[in-house]
């Protein structure tokens, strides 16, 4: 269960929802009950499927950006934009950060970036996040 919800909060944190895995991870690494690997692995594919929803998004619904209900506001939306527009496919490297990694995703769709090209360089970004915090947790140990 624990690992399930793991997953969950990675792929929820990844997405336009205001989750967080951190925690989860930490928690789970300071409980011992699992090994580092399977818990990076478990919060990289969540996290990296969340931001292929975003991809996915950004593909279909862009004449939504308007609209109330739309979860990112139009403030982000432009900052990433500018951002991916400066960067390109390399902004994806930022996929990672809070507040303006979920829009560079959703940008990315809407700017029809290579899907194949987006995977790899935000599972790059995602897994080495996740290695970056179990060091951290090595460090406060």
């Amino acid at each position: 269960m624990a690992l399930f919800l793991l997953f969950v909060a990675a792929f929820g944190a990844a997405t336009l929802l205001p989750l967080q895995s951190e925690a989860i991870l930490f928690g789970l690494l300071w409980d011992g009950n699992y090994t580092p690997f399977i818990l990076i692995v478990i919060a990289s594919i969540g996290s990296i499927l969340g931001s292929c929803v975003n991809w996915w998004l950004g593909l279909k619904i862009e004449h939504y950006t308007n609209k109330k209900w739309f979860p990112i506001s139009e403030d982000k939306m432009l900052k990433a934009q500018k951002i991916y527009q400066k960067y390109g496919f390399w902004s994806l490297l930022l996929s990672w950060v809070p507040i303006i990694g979920d829009p560079i995703t959703l940008i990315a769709g809407l700017l029809k970036e290579n899907f194949m090209r987006f995977l790899f360089i935000v599972s790059l970004a995602k897994i080495g996040r996740y290695i970056f915090i179990y060091l951290a947790f090595l460090a406060a140990n």
